[in-house]
């Protein structure tokens, strides 16, 4: 079945991380430059829906995993007798793939083979072209060249109200230079240690930039941020567990730099414009690394997964993760305040 050249609906299909919906949106506004005439329904995540709301021209349909079968059931009588001219289905999960049972599409787009982990190509039509070793966002991006779109440098339209602009303007004031940590990802491995945090905050302090400390209100997030704030021995502004995620994406905009492992906040960051130090050690950054900083990133990634797989880099499969608890732990301080230098040097 031929692809639509100018598609009056499309539908998406991508639920979560949040790293992820940031990289999505790109893709979602070189769509809408290209077809301005189409009406865009995304199926997301709950969380991930707070993030985008308001997103100019896309309906958000939120899809709650938590609720099990009611949560599929509520999202097909949402979208029940609805058709779509195309759905990009963007996500491998097999439950985004069951999700998309209930969404009526001519055309159902998907990875290319390789990619179409968890049996996504039985639930397409079409595929994507294959790419080598893309980065997450590139790879979103070939979704939109499906359809015609041939400017795929990526550009960020993210909503903000007044509102929370106010909020960031309130704890970050012009003129004042900022480093933000977002010292937690989902998984505790992928953080780095509090001692070290603290001496890239009093490094950044020596420099005379105020400290702060943005994440989520997990307890885990929350202890850390203690921890560094017990090490530093500069004043460390504490804002985890205090921001929604809008007034988080203020923040991370008005900040001179941000420092953060391999985190949705991170991303986030990269939608502002804002530089970020990114802390590597279980996955590969050329693929999930700060799309626009990954000259900035100091990893450990490739020394630990050429250890453990036992040959070169070039030999190993692109996106192949490195095991362990405690990674990150080869990162030091020296070679992250490089970075930190480097571009304040530029700033």
């Amino acid at each position: 079945m031929p692809l639509p050249s100018t598609p009056s609906s499309i539908c998406i299909m991508r639920l979560s991380a949040i790293g992820d919906v940031c990289h999505a949106v790109a893709m979602v506004q070189a769509l809408q430059r290209r077809h301005p005439q189409a009406s865009i329904t995304w199926v997301v995540g709950k969380v991930e829906a707070s993030l985008l709301e308001g997103l100019p021209g896309v309906e958000l349909v939120v899809f709650d995993k938590s609720r099990g079968w009611e949560g599929y059931r509520a999202l097909w009588r949402t979208l029940r007798g609805r058709r779509f001219d195309v759905l990009l289905h963007m996500q491998v999960a097999l439950r985004a793939s069951i999700a998309t049972l209930g969404i009526r599409a001519k055309i159902r787009i998907g990875f290319d083979r390789a990619r179409a982990k968890e049996g996504q190509w039985l639930f397409t039509n079409h595929r994507i072209q294959p790419q080598a070793e893309p980065h997450v966002l590139d790879g979103f991006m070939n979704f939109a060249r499906e359809l015609g779109v041939t400017d795929t440098t990526p550009r960020w339209q993210m909503p903000l109200s007044e509102q929370d602009l106010a909020f960031a303007l309130e704890r970050v004031p012009q003129g004042q230079r900022t480093l933000i940590i977002c010292p937690a990802a989902s998984k505790g491995e992928r953080n780095w240690l509090p001692q070290r945090y603290a001496a890239v905050a009093d490094h950044a302090a020596s420099r005379g930039l105020a400290v702060m400390l943005c994440g989520g209100p997990a307890p885990l997030e929350k202890r850390l941020a203690e921890e560094i704030q017990h090490y530093a021995e500069t004043e460390v502004t504490n804002l985890v567990g205090q921001t929604s995620l809008k007034q988080l994406l203020a923040l991370l905009g008005r900040a001179t730099l941000v420092l953060a492992p391999d985190t949705g906040p991170a991303h986030m960051a990269v939608t502002q414009d804002t530089p970020v130090v990114g802390l590597y050690a279980h996955s590969n950054p050329g693929r999930t690394g700060p799309y626009s900083s990954r000259d900035l990133v100091v990893s450990a990634y490739q020394a630990h997964v050429e250890t453990q797989q036992g040959k070169p880099l070039a030999e190993i499969p692109w996106g192949t993760r490195a095991k362990g608890q405690e990674l990150m732990h080869a990162i030091e301080v020296d070679a992250v305040i490089a970075k930190v230098d480097a571009l304040l040097t530029q700033a």
